[in-house]
């Protein structure tokens, strides 16, 4: 049950069609893992808080670095030499103190990634290099677990989000990430932000939109991003959303190599 602060703080949700008192009590019960409370974790976790998800764990086993505070909005210049998901948990709190927050202070690695994701219900991927993404990608694929993905570039960003565990509605499996990117790009061929540079409100508006996935898929309405991939171009302000499909040879739900 809401209570009467929440049904106040939660009003403007509950007047909408699409989420209404229903809606909001799933969100209450919602688990949510975020991996990363940086540039795209930052966004996510405060407006998923702020929007009344009951529990928001936080992975994240770095610091936070004056740098990181033009795009990072979760944290302050006070902050700054604080481990990132006590300083989130901190501005998740002051935000909304109903929400549960639980800290995950260290990196997540193949003997952990399942069992960690396996004790939430939705997952959002905010980290901010390959290998993490498909470590993620297919830990959430094994606990049966959808998944929200964001990644950001100098001046670009893109969401997808995966369900490769069901079946879409003409029965056919949903894809995976290794559908839509079957190997990582050459070392090297990508380089990382602190050579590159990010623009900081981009981080806000992919995170943002990681939320509004997030929050579609606790509480379910209009079409979300499942076999689509949308982008974000800052430099034209242009958005533009493709599909992708499964495909039979992907390693997780598709061909193995066997007889």
């Amino acid at each position: 049950m809401l209570s009467s602060e929440e049904l106040e703080r939660y009003a403007r949700h509950i007047v909408l069609r699409e989420i209404g008192g229903p809606g909001q009590q799933k969100l209450k019960a919602a688990r949510v893992l975020v991996i990363g409370a940086g540039g795209l974790g930052s966004p996510a976790l405060l407006y998923l808080a702020a929007a009344g998800v009951g529990t928001l764990g936080i992975v994240d086993h770095d610091t936070v670095s004056l740098s990181n505070l033009q795009r990072q909005v979760a944290h302050g210049t006070p902050d700054a030499g604080r481990l990132k998901v006590e300083s989130a948990a901190d501005a998740l709190r002051h935000i909304n103190p109903n929400v549960t927050v639980e800290q995950h202070a260290f990196r997540i690695a193949p003997d952990n990634a399942e069992a960690l994701i396996g004790q939430y219900d939705l997952v959002l991927d905010g980290s901010d290099n390959f290998s993490t993404r498909y470590l993620v990608s297919d830990a959430a694929y094994s606990a049966k677990r959808t998944l929200v993905i964001g990644w950001l570039g100098t001046m670009d960003a893109a969401i997808t989000t995966i369900r490769a565990h069901e079946n879409g509605p003409e029965g056919k499996p949903n894809p995976t990430y290794r559908c839509l990117f079957p190997e990582p790009p050459p070392d090297g061929s990508i380089p990382a932000c602190e050579q590159a540079g990010v623009l900081g409100a981009l981080a806000g508006v992919a995170g943002s939109l990681m939320a509004l996935e997030a929050i579609r898929e606790i509480a379910p309405f209009g079409e979300g991003l499942v076999g689509k991939l949308l982008m974000i171009d800052a430099r034209s302000m242009r958005f533009e959303t493709v599909s992708y499909g499964w495909d039979a040879d992907n390693p997780l739900s598709g061909f193995t190599g066997g007889p």
